[in-house]
């Protein structure tokens, strides 16, 4: 009898997997929508930049925004999930070394780009954004996309973002060292302090809460992105006020996003053909490229706002750039990767457990 094909999981699951709907936006606007906000509030911070006292108030708001941020990542993140996850501990374990290992590597050896392609500020920030975790919603939503691991993807991601907390302050302090402003071991406890203690406790209060996150976590996405772009303000309010911004030229722009092009593409090949290579089957490889390829903006804003200070507008522009790239690059190759011909696993493995029971059988006989 021949096996029905399962259903796409974006129409099976319709509700459940909407972030797949907010990202496919209409084909003549190839700019994901969210990047036009941040772009608008780069503009309002370029204009109307917060000063004395109003920037006292945008910075505390900021960090209250922040701990509340990570407090709903630890609540939406179910600890049955996260343990059942640990069971396909191979897919993460290779997550997690091209998060934060192959990608750091790549952003030391971009450092014989300086000062040819970029000027120290921005390599300083592209190897920053090769130390951020990777992504968790449009992780789920290109996996789901391209008819991939999307189980493997949810907790790929979170493990990703919950190691970074700890990994990343960890990573730029051995890699980045004093070169930044405001940069030290303090700054690693504030990190910690400010994103994992928040993290905790949603994780403890999620009992509770659990099922009202649920059922309002459209209104809770908001609250997502609007807290990010409340930090986007202070950041770059702070790099205007102190005329930081006059260090970039249009002509290291255009360096930094071949540069970032070229990382890209460097990490897409390695995650797809790296997982072959070790025998991953389809829907897992699915699962390690999109997962192991792209880096978070929404870990990486916060992370930069403790770790930089005045520099952190510079420091995140080539995270928010990359986002941007990674977001249209992905969704092509999902939109590709959905007609593959789906490899039967699930009969390949059955087939071989006919196979050695038959040659058990006859060797008994």
């Amino acid at each position: 009898m021949e096996r029905a094909r399962p259903l796409p999981v974006s129409a099976a699951e319709p509700s459940k997997w909407s972030t797949v709907k907010r990202l496919q936006w209409p084909s003549w606007m190839p700019i994901d929508p969210y990047i036009l906000l941040l772009l608008g509030t780069v503009g309002v911070a370029a204009l109307l930049p917060a000063r004395g006292t109003a920037a006292d108030v945008a910075s505390g708001a900021s960090t209250a925004a922040i701990a509340f941020l990570f407090f709903l990542y630890g609540a939406r993140l179910s600890t049955r999930e996260a343990l059942d996850g640990f069971k396909h501990w191979r897919l993460h374990v290779t997550v997690l070394a091209c998060t934060f290992v192959v990608f750091p590597l790549l952003g030391l050896a971009a450092r014989g780009l300086e000062p040819v392609f970029l000027n120290h500020s921005l390599y300083t920030g592209l190897l920053f954004l090769t130390l951020v975790p990777s992504t968790i919603q449009s992780s789920i939503a290109f996996t789901s996309m391209a008819r991939g691991n999307v189980p493997a993807a949810i907790c790929a991601g979170s493990f990703s973002s919950l190691a970074g907390i700890v990994i990343t302050p960890l990573l730029a302090a051995s890699l980045l060292g004093g070169s930044v402003g405001g940069f030290s071991a303090d700054a690693i406890w504030k990190i910690v302090f400010q994103l994992l203690v928040p993290f905790v406790a949603g994780q403890v209060a999620r009992r509770w809460i659990g099922a009202f996150i649920t059922r309002h976590k459209k209104i809770l996405g908001l609250v997502d992105r609007g807290s990010i772009l409340l930090v986007v303000y202070v950041a770059f309010s702070e790099g205007m006020v102190r005329g930081i911004w006059s260090q970039v030229s249009p002509l290291r722009l255009a360096g930094l996003l071949v540069v970032e092009a070229v990382l890209l593409a460097v990490m897409l090949t390695l995650t797809w053909y790296g997982a072959k290579a070790l025998r991953f089957d389809r829907a897992d490889r699915v699962a390690i490229q999109f997962a192991g390829s792209k880096k978070s903006l929404a870990s990486g804003l916060p992370m930069a706002s403790v770790l930089f200070g005045a520099e952190a507008s510079l420091a995140v522009l080539p995270l928010m750039l990359f986002h941007q790239m990674q977001l249209m690059v992905c969704a092509v190759i999902a939109k590709r990767r959905s007609h593959d011909p789906v490899e039967p696993a699930v009969t390949e493995q059955r087939d071989e457990a006919i196979r050695t029971a038959v040659g058990t059988g006859s060797r008994s006989a």
